[in-house]
């Protein structure tokens, strides 16, 4: 060996030589946990590095004006539209796509297909009818080229959009079959006192150009749910005169459909803090409340929505209160449900439970914004639409607060922070279960507290904990997965449950309340209305959190990393306890975190310490110096058990 290879092979002894403090445990890999070079999306002029939308980042946008008749003798809808749609982007458009979530129910869809459902045809066949597509010309609506496929309709352009403002206009005369009770987000039940009709996802819609994949054409199989363009909404809804329609946005025609005691009722409803009967059971007994006609038409406005939804019925009973904002500012939050739904621990107190869920969501996180807030009991389980959510007609007590309480927090998530539901379920559903649980903790003094998750916490204790058995599982699918992917089974579990403690860890554990709070809040401000990624929002919690959480997000999103925090040994300097200790502690498994301890001397001297993560970025074993003046009795690790670790039997010393 040369002498130049002779000195470099020193050097290398010398620098790689393994530390007595730090050392490698077999399953965990500092250098994957800390990799430097891990990122989440390439910066550009439409998306900063610090998580802000860039600037020049755009978003097309979408009016729509919709006319539609209910045939409840048929349970079919037939609708006139006009979409008048604004490319924004800095591209030309030569064709558009067009979503036609309906198609879904038809017999032959790639949901039937990949859900094994299979619809009877003399029981129901859906999907849209399209009569006619039209592109506006010279002021002139003229048949356009269009293609459907499965959910999805693409129109060729015969001029194309123009970049930075071009608009076009599509006219689109369609029909469709209410799906009955049981096959969808949306549907029709009978009552004692008449049928009500929820009608959703029904009409066609832009699908979103954005800048990350350009048109977002996933076929909507049922699981993944929405990512939908913002815009204005006017729609006249023509139905039989005895019934009451609870729709998306404002009534701008309440002298038109109601008699003058109903206008009166909702008036007084609008400005009081206790619920007001607006229609009540007698009155659906006897029919009253609207005017005396054959068929009314309502008329709706919902000013920078992305979706619209209604729901219609003879049998609605129709109460509803003031919900105090922020600013000085109130909407009117409403409830519609049928006789078989009323008690005094059920949907006689749903508007109750939707006015304060809108209270306490706007002082902590981000105002609401529409003119009012609906919920519906009819016959689906729970369903979240901007400006009215449709919630089970059987649920009383906790589970009205509940479902009540998450359907209307998605006005948040994802119907203000527009998140892409099709490909990142925990985005709306796992960052809403966050808010539900402290929302749930604050309302009525926690008369249903603590919310948990009945999977893995069914016996109280630490939910943290409970949520081991679902991390160690081979076969569950991670936060990443695409939700058309996630097993039916893993979808709650993994999406509300893991994606919210996800959360719940970052605000109680890693960041504290001040640091997470503000750039929480910095998020939704920045994204509201606006599409935002998960490296969006990855980007804005560490800089604005002042953090580099890249360590968390690989290890809990983007992997199924485990966590098993131990202490493994207490020695004494110089053998005397006086002197001080030599305590040692592990990280076994890959996903690193703080660590926290309660000390215990013999002397009956208690002390919590805790370290940063950065104890890990060296290896898996940490030895530090603890000033102790008595043996130690006991040392705990996660003393308040706050982390999901896979084995609490190491966490204490000495071990039994």
């Amino acid at each position: 060996m040369n002498r130049f290879l002779s000195s470099f092979a020193v050097l290398l002894l010398f620098f790689f030589a393994p530390s007595g403090s730090f050392a490698q445990t077999p399953n965990y890999n500092p250098y994957k946990a800390f990799d430097p070079l891990f990122s989440f999306q390439p910066v550009t002029s439409y998306r900063s590095a610090d998580g802000q939308p860039g600037p020049e980042y755009w978003i097309n946008e979408t009016d729509y004006k919709i006319h539609a008749r209910l045939d409840t003798v048929q349970k079919s809808v037939t609708a006139d539209e006009i979409i008048t749609y604004t490319n924004k982007s800095p591209n030309k458009l030569s064709y558009l796509w067009v979503l036609l979530p309906q198609n879904r129910f038809a017999k032959d869809s790639r949901s039937t297909a990949t859900s094994g459902q299979t619809f009877n045809d003399k029981k129901f066949n859906g999907g849209f009818t399209i009569q006619s597509v039209e592109i506006e010309s010279d002021g002139k609506y003229i048949p356009s080229d269009y293609l459907i496929n499965d959910t999805r309709m693409q129109i060729r352009l015969t001029k194309a959009m123009a970049a930075k403002n071009g608009v076009v206009k599509i006219r689109i005369n369609y029909s469709f079959t209410v799906v009955p009770q049981g096959n969808g987000r949306s549907g029709w039940m009978n009552t004692k006192n008449g049928t009500i009709f929820e009608v959703a996802q029904w009409f066609p819609r832009m699908a979103v150009y954005d800048d990350i994949v350009g048109w977002n054409v996933l076929p909507f199989l049922g699981a993944g749910e929405f990512y939908l363009d913002y815009g204005n909404f006017d729609v006249t809804l023509d139905v039989p005169g005895d019934q009451i329609v609870a729709a998306s946005g404002k009534l701008v025609n309440p002298d038109k459909v109601l008699n003058k005691e109903t206008q009166e009722r909702l008036q007084k409803a609008s400005e009081s803090s206790k619920t007001v009967m607006i229609r009540s059971l007698n009155e659906v007994i006897k029919g009253e409340g609207t005017k005396k006609e054959k068929r009314l038409i309502w008329h709706f406005t919902m000013k920078n929505s992305r979706d619209f939804t209604w729901a219609s019925s003879k049998a609605f009973i129709w109460d509803g209160a003031r919900a105090d904002l922020p600013d000085h500012k109130s909407t009117l939050a409403m409830a519609f449900y049928p006789e078989e739904s009323m008690g005094k621990n059920a949907w006689n107190r749903a508007t109750e439970f939707l006015q304060h869920s809108i209270e306490l969501f706007s002082k902590k996180w981000f105002v609401y914004p529409y003119p009012t807030a609906s919920t519906v009991g009819g016959p689906v389980g729970g369903m979240e639409y901007p400006g009215i959510v449709f919630c089970h007609w059987k649920s009383t007590g906790n589970n009205l607060w509940m479902v009540i309480n998450h359907e209307i927090g998605h006005d948040w998530f994802p119907m203000i922070v527009g998140s892409n539901e099709r490909k990142f379920a925990w985005m709306d559903e796992g960052v809403n279960t966050f808010i539900d649980i402290y929302a749930t903790a604050e309302f009525n003094h926690g008369e249903f507290a603590p919310k948990s998750d009945h999977e893995y916490n069914p016996d109280g204790g630490s939910a943290a904990r409970n949520i081991v058995p679902l991390m160690e599982d081979s076969v569950v699918p991670g936060l990443m997965t695409f939700p058309d992917a996630m097993p039916w089974k893993y979808s709650h579990p993994v999406s509300y449950y893991k994606g919210a403690l996800g959360l719940v860890l970052l605000r109680e554990y890693i960041l504290g309340h001040k640091r997470f709070d503000y750039a929480f809040r910095k998020y939704i401000h920045e994204w509201a209305y606006k599409h935002p990624t998960p490296g969006d929002f990855f980007n804005t919690m560490n800089n604005a959190g002042g953090e580099n959480l890249n360590w968390f997000w690989k290890g809990w999103f983007m992997n199924k990393w485990t966590l098993d925090q131990a202490v493994s040994d207490v020695k004494y300097v110089d053998n005397d306890p006086a002197k001080g200790s030599i305590i040692t502690l592990n990280n076994y498994d890959q996903l690193v975190m703080p660590v926290t301890l309660k000390i215990t001397q013999q002397n009956g001297k208690t002390e919590t310490v805790s370290f940063p993560v950065e104890i890990w970025e060296h290896g898996g074993t940490y030895n530090f110096r603890y000033n102790s003046t008595s043996p130690i009795k006991e040392v705990v690790v996660d003393p308040g058990e706050m982390l999901p670790d896979t084995n609490a039997k190491n966490n204490i010393w000495p071990h039994n």
